[in-house]
Parts: structure tokens; C-alpha cells; sequence
């Protein structure tokens, strides 16, 4: 007998051999020889008839663990018979190709139990441990270790492409039902054991090709589980299948993974076909897995910028919904995670309603978002955020007032002391959409209390929506003196809010020059228009126009129409209507009308493309297809009256006639045909179509001025109902030239007048005249 000291740092592959050992100790008729290749290998020779157990089962696993035990203590061992090197596997395979060479006690000796029970295992339910379970059990030790290298190489030397089949076979024998079995079915070629062992083995070689940066082999070597399983179990994973729990967390771990290798391996419609793939093949996975797959693949989705084909033909039920697109198939996911939740099958997200929010509001389904937070549970959400979302989505919606109402109900709350953010929304719904002005300068001036001097760059947003507020407040002003006083006010809180800013800001730069344009200090308002367009780097067609409507005013259309040219080579194809617009008004006020005859008609084929290309697949769509079809109403009016002004009757009648298949009860409308009538002479039919414009639209300016112009030249009316019209058209909009130079004539006309008010009306209107652009500039 030959003693042999065991090296602790490589006890897993002695625990491999004495395996052999103890179990070929058993007596038996014959003899057993044990032969070692310079490879490494081994091979267990067996002569002889058929051998049998004297030892049960429990009395190896007890001499097993003495002789691990023994092992790892660094105690002599002794072995009769038996001479061979006392290197590792995976050290000799390794020191072989050039890495690290192991000497003992270099090595932690910590013993894996789970190394232990996998021999154990192996050995119950087949008796021997074959070559590549070895390398299995000793790559996961060397991974185990942090030896990721070591343990790469261990697991390369496993032939898995030819252990594969087998595999196959043993999970579909498995998984068959008992009623399909037979006495004479042949044993399945590998143990469960066996299988959970290998492939585990292919996940831990994944996870060692992820550490090393190696991510497309990663991914590869993840995909050959998933691939190995599916095929052998085509149906699905069966509920009743009873296996090694290892084989499930392992198959389990390797769906996780793979989507994420694919990601580092940067292949994106990969990652988006292994998510689908292990949405929709039956793994077995509980619900906690299947969200956290499921909200991965919906980020994904949202974030990536990869534009994902629909799912297949063949995954597809028939009554299905069938995404069309990212967006729609991440709303799901979102919806179906938000609808786990709520029914407490998973822990609650907050963050899954910022993720559905930002899905939902690009695609303009405001609504249905705002469904989803009314259905919330109270202990989801909390009352003050419920009410602030809500609102945020009526807005969106174009529900001004109901929003208005919620933030109103959300400040009138004791609870919320802190309401800086409902202030601020509220006193913009007011702001921009010209409703509640007073309600909006009081809450923008509660928000400048209450964060002024802990946060200036929210004073300086409250500021500049006071200053908007006040704008409008001015424009409706009952006397000149309040007048001027708010205009002052406005201008003085917009200066405070760029003052206040660290750097410039968009809107306010755009309000600021608004206002000083209006009030005709135009070289002021040029240089906040170039500053806007610079700041917004050319991406907005309204700074161009802005620019261009303040050089009409300053009478320089040559110029205004080389800015709107640049702005066309800049945009897009579906964005240049309003920009063609502006272009075909400038020929106009250069009295060029055959040119912007030919800009209109360019413009009304855009337009018809557009609409053709683009249809209403979604509310985003819609909402620009209704923009783009007031813009062709308000080009048809445009065209109608320069065919007007060409006395071409016809042609008019036809534009005034397409123009009323878009929408029959519009302002525009009949004053554009009042305008027809009065043209050719037909002074009752216009007047008649001036009131049915006053009936639709009450403060409608033209048409106001146009009725007073009419029953002035009919005569038969006293001039205090002229003046009336007249006075009410200054008071909606002060700066129409229009109705100055009328009401100038009307004065001068009467003789119960002086003379010097028709004087500063004409002198007014010869300002305004002189510095009127070619459309509002609001």
C-alpha cells in the first residue's frame, strides 16, 4: 500500500476519481484497470461479468463525504494501488495552453457543498460520473472561485454539440406522459441529473464570456439552452413536470440573460426576439420573472431608438390585438404590468406610471392614461399627485376648463401646503389659452410668494407667465391709460423673468419679443426674433415666421421672403404649410398675385399628399391632420379673395365652395364671401353675409369693420350703430388700421364732430398702416 497526500486546492477532481474508486471497490468477479493519457484523460476499464452491490446506496454517500472530508483537512489518504498526478483538471489543461500553474496552498479550500451532493447524485442515479459531468462540476468550482478564465477553459473542453441530442431525448422522455411508456422503451440516454448538470455548465461558460466582454459568445452559448429545451419540449414546459429544481432556475436564469447579452452584444432585433421569445414559449417562469422580463422589454421598447416588426404571423391568435408598432406594444406590456399590480399578484411600481405617462403622451392617448390613474387604488397614489396627473392629461386632451377645475380642487385642499407645480399649471392653462385671466395673474402671483428667493428659476417661470397674463388682461383693457399701464406691467415682469434666468429661455424670449413688436418697437422686437431662432437651433418654423411678419412690418418683404426661403430648406416636407402661407401673403403685399396664386396651389398639394400619406392611425396624427385642415380652409379663403381682387368671380365661387365642404359655419367664411358679393356690387347679399359671420363669431374683427363699411355706404342707419361696430372692433384689437382709418372717415363725416378726433384716428391709422405685418403677429 502507497500513501498519496491529496493537494486541497484541487480536491473536486480526487472527489471525481474516488468516486470510481469507491464504487469499483466493491467485490467483484474480475478486475479493474485504471489507464491515464498524457491529456489528462481517463479511462475506466472493466473485465469480467456482471458486478453487484454489497454496499447500499446510503453507505457510499457515507464514505464519499469521509473522503471529501479527508481531502479537504489536507490529511494522508491511503489508496492501495494507485499512483497518479496529484495536479487538477483544470490545472493541467490550463498550465498546458499558458495560464496560471497551481501549486497547494495557493487556493482557498473551502468546500462547495453543492459540488458534493451534484457527485452524489450523479453516482445514485447512474453509477458512474462520466467526462464531460466532471468538467461541469470542476468548471463551476474554478467560477465559483473567480477563476473565470480557468473556469472558461474547463468548459470549453466539454463537447456539448455532442451531448446536445441526448439531452433532447432525456427531457422529451421525461415530459412524455406515463400512458405513453412502455416496458420496452429503452432508458433515456442521460440522467435528469445529468442534463441540469451540462446545462448549467453552458450558463456558467455565458456568464465567463459576459465577464470577459465576450458578449456575442455569450449570447450564443445562452441561446444553445433555450434552443436545447424548446426543442425537446415543443409544447411548452408542463405544469406537472417533475425534474431536478437546478434544470428550471437554470433555463430560468438563461431567459433573463439572454435579452441582456444580446444588448451588450449590441444587436437589437435580437434582444427584441428573445424577449418575444420568452414571452410567448411556455418556461415555466413565476410571475415575479415574467414581469421583471415583460418591463425590461417595454423599456426597451421606449428607449432604444430600434424601430421593432411586428410579432409573427404564427404567435398571433385570431381576435388578437396586434401591435403595430414600439410604442403601441410597450403600452401593453406597461398596461398588462400596471393590471398585476392593481390585483396585488406583484409589488407595486411607481415607476411604471412616469414609463406609461411618457408612452401614452407621445402618442396623444391622454385619456386613456387619464383612465388608468382613475382606476388606481388610493394606497397607489396619492391624492395631490392623482389630481396633478389628471389635470396634466385633460390638458393634453385640449380640456382646458376640466383641468382648470382639478387644479382648482387640488389648491383648495388643506393637505397641500406645497403647490408650486399646480400654481404654475394652472396660471399656464389661463395664460395660453386666453381663459380666466384673473384667476391666472393671482395664482402666478401666489406661486412668485411662495418660492421667491429659495428657487429663481421658478420665479422666473411664474414672472414670465405674469407677464402673459397681463398681455392679454391689456388687450381687453375698457380705457388707454389701463392700457398702457398693464402693457408696462407685462413688459416689466417678462424683463424680470429674463433677468432672473441663468440662461435664456425659449418662451420667454418669444413672449418678449411678442410684446414689443406689438407695441411697434420693432428693431427691439428683430433682435429677440433672431435671438429665438437661434436658441431653438432652427427646429421651429414659428420663430421664422415671427422674423418674417416683424420685417413686413418694417415694409421689407424682399428680406421677410428670404428668411421664410432659408426656413424651407430647413424643415420638412409636412412642415412647411404655414411657412408656404406666409410666403404666398408676402407676393401678395408685393402685388405679385399670379406668383402667390401659384404658392397656393403648390401649398393645396402638399397638403393632399400629406393627408393621403400620413392618414389617422393615431390622435397625435388626427390632432395635426385637423391643423392641416383649417390651414387648407384658411388657403382656400385666401385664394378666393385674390381671385376677388382679379375680379375671376368664377374661381372664387369655387375655392368659397370647397372651403364649405371642409367646415359650412365658419366666420372666414362668409366674411370671404361677403367680401365676393360686395366686389361685385351686391352690397344686401354682403351684409347678409357679414351678420351670418357676426352670428357665428361675434368678435370677429373684419367682419365688424366690413358691416360698419356696408350699412355706411347704404345708408338708412344712424352713425352711432356705425361707431358701435367700429369701436367694438378697436376694442378687441387695437392695432387694426383698418378700423382707425374708417372710424376717421366716419368722424369727419359727422358733423356734430370736431374735427380733431377724425384727425389722430387718421394719424393712428397711418402709424399702424405703416407698421402692420402681413398677418398678427400673435
Amino acid at each position: 500500500m502507497e500513501k498519496l497526500l491529496f493537494s486541497p486546492s484541487f480536491y473536486l477532481f480526487h472527489v471525481v476519481f474516488l468516486s470510481f474508486v469507491l464504487l469499483s471497490m466493491i467485490p467483484i468477479r474480475g478486475f479493474l484497470t485504471f489507464n491515464f493519457s498524457n491529456s489528462g484523460k481517463y479511462r475506466v476499464e472493466c473485465f469480467n461479468m456482471k458486478s453487484k452491490s454489497l454496499i447500499s446506496k446510503r453507505q457510499i454517500s457515507i464514505r464519499l463525504r469521509k473522503m471529501i472530508k479527508c481531502i479537504c483537512s489536507g490529511e494522508q489518504l491511503m489508496v492501495d494501488e494507485l499512483n497518479y498526478s496529484s495536479e487538477s483538471l483544470a490545472t493541467r489543461d490550463y498550465s498546458a495552453s499558458g495560464g496560471y500553474s497551481s501549486r497547494p496552498g495557493e487556493i482557498d479550500t473551502k468546500v462547495d457543498n453543492s459540488n458534493i451532493e451534484e457527485a452524489e447524485s450523479s453516482l445514485r442515479e447512474s453509477g458512474y460520473l462520466n467526462y464531460e459531468e466532471a468538467r461541469a462540476l470542476l468548471g463551476r468550482l474554478e467560477y465559483q472561485k473567480g477563476n473565470i478564465e480557468a473556469a472558461l477553459h474547463v468548459f470549453e473542453g466539454i463537447d456539448i454539440a455532442a451531448v446536445i441530442p441526448k439531452m433532447k431525448v432525456s427531457i422529451s422522455r421525461r415530459c412524455e406522459p406515463n400512458r405513453r411508456r412502455s416496458q420496452s422503451d429503452a432508458m433515456p440516454p442521460m440522467s435528469m441529473h445529468a442534463v441540469s448538470l451540462l446545462l448549467e455548465a453552458v450558463f456558467l461558460k455565458a456568464k465567463a464570456f459576459q465577464a470577459l466582454g465576450r458578449f456575442q459568445d455569450a449570447a450564443h452559448s445562452c441561446k444553445t439552452i433555450l434552443d436545447t429545451v424548446e426543442s425537446a419540449m415543443p409544447e411548452g414546459w408542463p405544469e406537472n413536470f417533475v425534474s431536478d429544481c437546478k434544470l428550471q432556475e437554470t433555463v430560468a436564469n438563461a431567459v433573463e440573460l439572454l435579452p441582456e447579452l444580446w444588448k451588450l452584444a449590441g444587436s437589437p432585433q435580437d434582444v427584441i426576439s428573445s424577449f418575444r421569445r420568452a414571452m410567448l414559449y411556455r418556461w415555466n417562469l413565476d410571475i415575479e420573472a415574467t414581469a421583471r422580463i415583460q418591463k425590461e422589454f417595454a423599456f426597451f421598447l421606449l428607449y432604444s431608438g430600434c424601430e421593432a416588426s411586428p410579432p409573427a404571423l404564427r404567435s398571433q391568435l385570431d381576435g388578437s390585438f396586434v401591435p403595430r408598432n414600439n410604442i403601441e406594444e410597450a403600452i401593453l406590456l406597461l398596461l398588462i404590468l400596471i393590471r398585476k399590480s392593481v390585483l396585488g399578484n406583484i409589488l407595486w411600481d411607481p415607476s411604471l406610471i412616469d414609463h406609461l405617462s411618457f408612452a401614452l403622451s407621445i402618442s396623444g392617448e391622454f385619456m386613456t392614461l387619464a383612465q388608468q390613474i382613475e382606476e388606481f387604488l388610493p394606497e397607489n397614489m396619492e391624492r395631490k399627485e392623482r389630481y396633478y396627473t389628471l389635470a396634466l392629461c385633460y390638458y393634453g386632451e385640449g380640456e382646458y376648463m376640466n383641468a382648470l377645475d382639478l387644479l382648482r380642487n387640488s389648491l383648495n385642499h388643506r393637505e397641500n401646503s406645497d403647490c408650486t407645480r399646480e400654481l404654475l399649471i394652472a396660471s399656464k392653462i389661463c395664460a395660453d389659452n386666453k381663459i380666466c385671466i384673473e384667476d391666472g395673474i393671482k395664482y402666478s402671483c401666489k406661486a412668485i410668494s411662495q418660492v421667491y428667493k429659495s428657487c429663481m428659476h421658478m420665479v422666473a417661470i411664474a414672472n414670465c407667465l405674469l407677464g402673459v397674463l397681463l398681455s392679454s388682461k391689456s388687450r381687453s383693457a375698457a380705457s388707454e391709460s389701463e392700457r398702457v399701464f398693464l402693457q408696462c406691467e407685462a413688459l416689466g415682469a417678462l424683463k424680470d423673468a429674463e433677468r432672473m434666468m441663468r440662461e435664456s429661455d425659449p418662451y420667454i424670449v418669444l413672449h418678449l419679443c411678442l410684446e414689443y413688436a406689438e407695441q411697434r418697437k420693432l428693431n427691439i422686437a428683430f433682435d429677440y426674433a433672431k435671438k429665438l431662432i437661434q436658441l431653438e437651433g432652427g427646429s421651429s418654423v414659428s420663430g421664422y415666421i415671427l422674423l418674417a411678419r416683424i420685417l413686413s412690418a418694417q415694409q421689407k418683404f424682399v428680406d421677410a421672403e428670404l428668411v421664410i426661403d432659408a426656413a424651407l430648406d430647413q424643415s420638412g416636407k409636412w412642415d412647411q404649410g404655414e411657412l408656404l402661407r406666409t410666403k404666398a401673403k408676402l407676393r401678395i403685399a408685393q402685388g405679385k398675385l399670379k406668383n402667390s396664386v401659384e404658392t397656393y396651389t403648390f401649398l393645396l398639394a402638399v397638403l393632399q399628399v400629406q393627408h393621403k400619406s400620413l392618414g389617422t392611425t393615431s390622435k397625435v396624427v388626427k390632432g395635426k391632420g385637423n391643423r392641416d385642415r383649417r390651414l387648407e380652409m384658411e388657403i382656400w379663403h385666401d385664394l378666393a379673395n385674390v381671385y376677388t381682387a382679379l375680379s375671376q368671380w368664377q374661381d372664387a365661387e369655387v375655392c368659397l365652395a370647397k372651403s364649405e365642404a371642409i367646415n359650412a359655419y365658419s366666420a372666414s367664411r362668409w366674411h370671404t364671401k361677403g367680401l365676393l358679393f360686395e366686389a361685385k356690387g351686391l352690397h344686401e347679399e354682403a351684409l347678409k353675409s357679414f351678420r351670418k359671420a357676426l352670428d357665428i363669431e361675434p368678435n370677429h374683427v373684419p367682419s365688424l369693420i366690413s358691416t360698419a363699411c356696408v350699412l355706411k355706404h347704404l345708408g338708412g342707419q344712424s352713425s352711432s350703430i356705425v361707431r358701435s361696430l367700429l369701436t367694438d372692433a378697436l376694442r378687441i384689437d387695437r392695432t387694426n388700421s383698418s378700423a382707425w382709418y374708417n372710424l376717421g372717415l366716419l368722424y369727419k363725416a359727422d358733423l356734430g364732430t370736431s374735427a380733431v378726433e377724425a384727425v389722430e384716428c387718421f394719424e393712428a391709422a397711418a402709424f399702424l398702416e405703416e407698421s402692420s405685418p402681413i398677418e398678427p403677429f400673435r
